[in-house]
């Protein structure tokens, strides 16, 4: 089967030819010569945006998020989303890969930040007007400097984004405080298996053989950091990818069953209800 939804690349982006790692704008230009943006679509990088003006709704993977000035998103690689914004719109936007900030400017890795952590945390910080103020003159260097080609521009737009990441880890409430590094560790390992496998491994064993721990031991990691099984974890997975095929694709409920790893359709149906409260039709009819 095709791919259901784009997934773009920096490179889909105009102005992004001399770096295929990052990219920066003010966000009217930015959806003004991205037109690919105003239907919902998927992106291989990490994205941030600060709204500075206007309203709107962010819907990200089936949540609808309301937009107001101080409101600032960040989404992970494969996360869908579209906008619906007002006339009067105005902020930032950066994006970049997970090489470019993890290749050795310092020894951070952008999943060390919570709202990257794990895709259970929230995508979304609101921010008070002097703390959005502040930090839009971040945003605002960050684009200048990529609008240049200034020595060490590329480390220095490195540098402003970990400041961007430093104080919006100050303001961001996470979902779950996970205290235990080595959990939170193996949290990550775990939700990239789940998300690289769902549709071919359906059980804890098949994840913990994987991650070389018990299946006893998957599950306690699963229960402290996010207080829910790794059952719930990969039937979540597999029910969210299932609404993006049965929304932006014409296959029938059994052909997206058929493309999920599941031969009986009538097993999918009470499979899909058992983790949303609705069968894939009724899903379907109200979200559209």
């Amino acid at each position: 089967m095709s791919k259901i939804l784009p997934i773009y690349q920096i490179q889909h982006f105009k102005g992004a030819s001399d770096d295929k790692d990052v990219y920066a704008n003010h966000f009217v230009p930015h959806i003004k010569h991205h037109h690919i943006v105003s239907s919902a679509h998927k992106h291989d990088f990490f994205l941030t945006v600060l709204f500075t003006k206007g309203s709107g709704t962010h819907e990200i993977d089936f949540h609808t998020y309301d937009i107001k000035p101080g409101t600032v998103f960040m989404m992970t690689p494969g996360q869908m989303h579209h906008w619906v914004l007002s006339k009067d719109i105005d902020g930032y936007v950066f994006f970049h890969t997970r090489d470019f900030y993890d290749k050795g400017f310092t020894v951070a890795s952008v999943l060390d930040y919570p709202f990257f952590s794990s895709m259970h945390n929230p995508p979304l910080i609101s921010l008070k007007k002097k703390t959005a103020e502040s930090l839009s003159l971040v945003f605002k260097s960050i684009v200048e400097e990529y609008q240049q080609k200034e020595l060490l521009k590329f480390e220095k737009i490195h540098a402003l984004i970990t400041l961007i990441y430093i104080e919006l880890t100050r303001h961001y409430q996470a979902t779950t405080q996970i205290e235990n590094e080595t959990y939170l560790l193996k949290l990550r390992k775990l939700e990239l298996y789940i998300d690289a496998h769902f549709k071919t491994k359906k059980y804890p064993h098949e994840y913990a053989s994987l991650m070389n721990i018990s299946e006893k031991h998957l599950n306690r990691i699963s229960k402290e950091c996010l207080n829910k099984t790794t059952s719930e974890l990969i039937a979540e997975r597999i029910v969210l990818e299932a609404k993006r095929m049965l929304i932006h694709s014409k296959h029938t409920v059994s052909e997206v069953a058929a493309e999920l790893g599941y031969d009986d359709n009538s097993y999918f149906s009470r499979f899909f209800k058992k983790n949303s409260g609705k069968t894939p039709v009724e899903f379907l009819n109200q979200y559209r």
